[in-house]
Parts: structure tokens; sequence; C-alpha cells
């Protein structure tokens, strides 16, 4: 039995939100199903989160004109529980940027499908976990 997460993907630009959803996959491990909901701008991110349990954001650093970097750190300061967020970054070197967004992970493009599944999988089930109980 698989149980169901929402995560949602941000990027104004589709085809990098179509990379991430296939980086993924429907069910990137047995017990894992992911339902995805996409926004293209901040306040269709505000809208996306209000309307649904949003279990983990993956951003695009380079969407514009609000990165998900700035995304991340100004949903982290507005919202009480804001869902898990992961950045995902043009370049390794950029992960600084992460850590000033208070993300709770960064992947760097291209995404690496094993990496990318593993990576949500265990930021889904964290933010899951009895000790992170909301």
């Amino acid at each position: 039995m698989s149980t169901e997460y929402t995560v949602l993907l941000y990027s104004h630009n589709p085809a990098v939100r179509k990379a991430m959803r296939s980086a993924i996959g429907d069910n990137p491990a047995a017990d894992v199903h992911i339902e995805y909901v996409e926004s293209a701008d901040y306040a269709e991110t505000v809208r996306v989160i209000d309307d649904y349990e949003v279990d983990l954001m993956l951003l695009d650093g380079e969407a514009q004109p609000a990165g998900g970097l700035g995304v991340a750190r100004q949903l982290r300061d507005e919202l009480e529980d804001p869902p898990t967020s992961c950045v995902v970054l043009a370049r390794s070197a950029d992960e600084w940027l992460g850590a000033w967004s208070r993300a709770d992970a960064t992947l760097t493009h291209p995404l690496d499908p094993v990496t990318t599944a593993e990576s949500v999988v265990a930021l889904l089930k964290k933010r899951r976990s009895p000790a992170n109980s909301r």
C-alpha cells in the first residue's frame, strides 16, 4: 500500500516543470505515490498552497520574475507551517543560496532521475514522520 503525497512544481517554464515531474515520476518508491500540482508564478503558488495540502514544493531557482529561492524564503517567513521546500539550482556552486533561502534541500539542473527521486522520497517521508507531526 502506498501513501499519496502532493508535490507542487513551480516554474514559469512549462518545460522545466515537465523535467521536474519526469525526474521524479508518479511512484518514485514502492510506498510513495505523488499527485502533482503546478504553478507558474508567485500568486498562483500561494493559491495552490491555500487550496491543497502540499507536502513538498519543488521550486525552480531560475524562475522569472520570482525565482524559487526568493519564493522559498518568503513562504518560510509568511506561513506558520510552510510545505517542505527544495530549490532546483542552475549550478552546484549556488548551494549557498539554498541556505540563504532556508530551503530544506537543493538539487541541481540537469535533474538526475535517481538522485531526484531519492531526495524527494526522503523529504516527503521526513515531512510525514511522527517527529514532524503537524
